[in-house]
């Protein structure tokens, strides 16, 4: 079976590997234009079209995807199947072209959590199981039929960037199984339920800033489920002091309150309910810290109010 493959970032590397070492013909690889990237802007390649070159197998770059010469070219590979992973919607013209349609890998167990962030969502929402599922792609954005899904659970301390280094993985063997189905027709689709379906859109960086009316539970969720990005921050003497990981101790206070500014034993702030102890903080302009070692550069007080 011939099949085409598309996607950008990391998150779609694992599975164009599993894809390349497979029984099947990689036809060509569909990814997003090289785009200025760093400090010095320099026009740099998606990850997808790396492993591709390296392999020596041909790279698809279209700036439109409804482009006629781009979906002449698509067509004259004659795919039977399009697997895509972390790309962009696809338009009907494309979604036409390959004979046993398009499956896509989507990090939640759908109907749950459709759209940009699921990772993300699934930890600030405290859950403690989430998934993957590979489905047919149609023109509504994540409604597809399901071909396979695959259960994830979450460790209690896991960020969201862990969690989609392990689910990257994962995700990669579940498409390899779902389109070795469907090359021996044994598949079966089945379609996804309305009345379950849950949104998961794509965090800005206000998302991340921390209420400290909410509980200390909720709050070490959203320092969990926004690192490594957007990231969660807080108001800090006029500026934004980002939290990367925290932990839920038993003291009690005015919300965002200093109640402990120790050296040795790091800051402890009051929440809407229990208190947070910043384990691991980022002043601007500077690297990581332990919550000990702000203290000891910055001469925080108790008493001292995060907003």
């Amino acid at each position: 079976m011939k099949l085409v493959f598309m996607g950008t970032p990391d998150f779609a590397v694992p599975t164009l590997h599993r894809l390349i070492e497979s029984e099947f013909e990689l036809a060509c690889v569909v990814t997003r234009p090289d785009r200025p990237s760093g400090r010095g802007r320099r026009l740099t390649a998606p990850p997808v079209k790396l492993v591709a070159e390296s392999c020596e197998i041909p790279v698809l770059q279209p700036e439109e995807l409804r482009d006629e010469s781009f979906i002449d070219r698509l067509r004259q590979y004659e795919a039977n199947l399009f697997v895509v992973v972390a790309f962009v919607i696809l338009p009907r013209v494309v979604l036409e072209i390959p004979r046993l349609g398009s499956v896509n890998l989507h990090p939640s167990l759908l109907p749950k959590y459709r759209g940009a962030a699921p990772i993300n969502w699934a930890v600030i929402r405290g859950e403690r199981e989430t998934g993957i599922t590979v489905f047919q792609l149609t023109r509504k954005v994540d409604a597809g039929d399901m071909l396979l899904q695959q259960r994830i659970s979450i460790g209690e301390e896991e960020t969201a960037g862990e969690l989609y280094g392990r689910m990257k993985e994962i995700g990669a063997d579940a498409v390899l199984r779902a389109v070795r189905e469907l090359a021996a027709g044994k598949a079966n689709p089945i379609p996804q339920s309305e009345g379950a379906v849950s949104r998961a859109p794509k965090l800005s960086k206000r998302d991340g800033c921390i209420d400290w009316t909410q509980n200390a539970s909720d709050i070490r969720n959203l320092i969990r489920g926004t690192n490594p990005f957007p990231g969660a921050f807080t108001g800090w003497r006029g500026k934004d002091l980002k939290v990367h990981r925290a932990e839920a101790v038993q003291e009690s206070g005015a919300p965002g309150e200093i109640l402990v500014a120790d050296g040795n034993s790091g800051i402890v702030v009051a929440t809407g309910e229990g208190a947070l102890k910043l384990v691991e903080v980022q002043p601007p302009g500077k690297s990581r810290m332990s919550g000990a070692d702000l203290v000891r550069g910055y001469h925080f007080r108790t008493g001292e109010i995060l907003a």
